[in-house]
């Protein structure tokens, strides 16, 4: 594997940020990027540090804990994106300030039981399924009211939006039906829940479909950091 120019791979994905704002008629700046660092070394992640990123995405419970034990002198925004065993709670917790693939009360009430009350509340999205993979994990859209009432009333949790993995497409009109159906579900819960203000959706392969249709949280591996 060649070396890796994590700070000119940055400044090509922020330029394509910007682009699909523009295209989308969206104010500059609307939409963060989470730098998604799962499998990598802790020092690709001081690379992209020094290229002025703040927040970074981990998939695997003992990694992410580890990482931001390793790496707590840089103040990383941590958020993790991953499925999410009943066993492994307890370090995501602490360790993270982000869950996005909150899809079941029992994890956001052990989240919740766990995080140390001197701690800010954790912030959480609900990972939506939509799509038949066997594969894929979320809470069914006719699942969410209910699931979002129930979080609500933990203490040390906030609800602060949804998240999708759809299906791999390079149709951009399938791409962007998906993101709709989830931009639609998540302005329907906000009206019950004023907390709500990130749709965490898009990543390399198809993050201009997802501003395009209102993403406020890209999530991007590939093309910061190389392939796996």
């Amino acid at each position: 594997m060649g070396t890796i120019n994590v700070a000119a791979n940055l400044h090509h994905v922020r330029g394509r940020i910007a682009a699909a704002e523009r295209g989308a008629n969206r104010p500059p700046g609307s939409v963060q990027l989470l730098a998604v660092s799962k499998t990598k070394p802790a020092t690709l992640i001081r690379d992209a540090w020094a290229g002025g990123q703040r927040a970074f995405g981990e998939n695997y419970a003992q990694e992410a804990e580890l990482k931001a034990r390793e790496l707590a002198d840089l103040g990383i925004e941590w958020h993790f994106i991953g499925p999410i065993q009943s066993n492994k709670t307890r370090s995501l917790a602490n360790a993270m300030d982000w869950v996005h693939s909150v899809d079941r009360y029992k994890i956001a009430r052990r989240l919740s039981e766990q995080r140390d009350p001197s701690l800010p509340p954790l912030n959480i999205c609900l990972q939506v399924k939509l799509s038949d993979e066997a594969s894929k994990s979320g809470a069914t859209p006719q699942q969410l009211e209910a699931l979002a009432g129930q979080l609500a009333a933990l203490p040390n949790l906030c609800l602060r939006g949804l998240m999708t993995i759809p299906a791999a497409s390079t149709d951009q009109v399938k791409q962007r039906e998906v993101f709709a159906r989830l931009r639609a579900l998540f302005d329907g819960l906000k009206k019950g829940h004023p907390t709500l203000d990130t749709l965490s959706m898009g990543m390399s392969g198809d993050l201009e479909a997802a501003v395009a249709e209102g993403a406020t949280l890209v999530r991007v591996g590939t093309d910061i950091f190389g392939p796996r």
